[in-house]
């Protein structure tokens, strides 16, 4: 096997996204960019993009994960209250802390998010 037999590479936006907009979620597409799938056995890295006026759900849970900002500004919700993120900034969200992402600007919010492989969902 040779290094690039191991090593994989895609387009994000060439992965079709899960929808989620509810009650709970409003206009927010995910993509599964690094997981299992692609046999990635520690972390799961993670595209969210979300609509003008959008936002995720204020929720915990038992996994801490690691946030970068791609483009837009993120309203960063906690129970202290709300922080502005823009692109480029980085949010670490520990276990166990209720949290919510808005976008507050202008065009899509879009972050990566990654989390243990042990918490994925996919």
């Amino acid at each position: 096997m040779t290094v690039s037999d191991r090593i994989r590479i895609g387009k994000a936006l060439e992965i079709n996204p899960q929808l989620f907009d509810n009650e709970n979620v409003k206009s927010v597409a995910k993509r599964v960019l690094i997981g299992k799938a692609q046999g990635a056995s520690n972390f799961v890295m993670r595209l969210f993009t979300v609509g003008e006026g959008g936002y995720s759900p204020n929720h915990s849970h038992p996994w801490e994960h690691e946030v970068f900002i791609v483009a837009g500004v993120a309203g960063v919700v906690s129970d202290q209250g709300e922080v502005e993120a823009p692109a480029g900034s980085y949010v670490f969200v520990p276990s166990g802390v209720k949290h919510q992402f808005k976008n507050r600007g202008k065009g899509n919010l879009e972050f990566i998010c990654v989390i243990p492989s042990s918490a994925d969902e996919e």
